[in-house]
């Protein structure tokens, strides 16, 4: 199994790991990962791996079996043996621009307060999908509202429940088309504020700035119709 260190600490941008073997696609299998596994609608994260003799670029990080990360390599090129000492480090402009992305979309949850049925982050922009029957009248009022949480600066801190304790309650996933991972024991929760100023709690294995006030102001673009009830409602970040 691969330590998530990304999950304990996402703003770590080297680290040392090393080399516990291949998968049969040609990913590099780590013991421990800064590089976040593609899932719940994040990409995985890219950067570079170094070690004695040697250089790759990492295209993405994906999930291997066993509770693996595996490193995708960019391209063709000589790759670390087994057992190699090796130091990862990410691309973290791209990454912390994932961060930011993915905290708002939390945000845009609070200020559309209807089931998401998915969602997608990336570098610029972010979506989520909800079932909307009509689309909101007011664009420019949910923009304001979503700016203005996140200009409050809230702290964005972590917490962990049980599987059965997720299943006494429900109502905290807002996500329909993904169920969090159960199985493990415990379910991660990211808290959007503290206190009488919480605004948000839902389970989530995807990573986040510390305080809102780092994502910056953000615009809603398009809001697409998808399906009879479905509507996409795409963010940016403004800068």
């Amino acid at each position: 199994m691969t330590e998530p260190l990304f999950r304990t600490d996402p703003y770590l941008r080297e680290t040392e790991a090393r080399v516990t073997g291949r998968t049969a696609e040609g990913g590099i299998l780590v013991d421990r990962s800064i590089f976040y596994a593609t899932g719940g609608g994040q990409p995985g994260d890219s950067g570079f791996l170094d070690w004695e003799g040697g250089r790759i670029a990492i295209a993405t990080a994906v999930k291997a079996d066993g509770g693996q990360i595996a490193l995708v390599p960019a391209e063709a090129a000589a790759l670390p043996p087994e057992g190699a000492e090796v130091r990862l480090s990410l691309d973290w402009e791209r990454r912390y621009r994932h961060m930011r992305v993915h905290t708002a979309l939390h945000l845009l949850s609070v200020v559309i307060p209807l089931p998401v049925t998915g969602g997608q982050i990336g570098a610029e922009r972010g979506r989520l999908d909800f079932d909307m029957p009509e689309p909101p009248t007011d664009v420019t009022a949910l923009e304001e509202a979503l700016n203005a949480l996140i200009g409050r600066d809230l702290p964005v801190t972590e917490d962990w429940i049980t599987d059965d304790e997720l299943l006494a309650d429900p109502s905290i996933v807002k996500t329909m088309s993904v169920m969090p991972p159960t199985g493990q024991g415990r379910v991660r929760l990211v808290r959007i504020g503290d206190g009488r100023e919480q605004v948000d709690l839902q389970p989530c294995g995807g990573t986040h700035v510390a305080r809102t006030g780092e994502i910056g102001r953000v615009v809603i673009g398009k809001i697409e119709k998808k399906g009879r009830q479905n509507r996409r409602v795409t963010i940016a970040l403004a800068d």
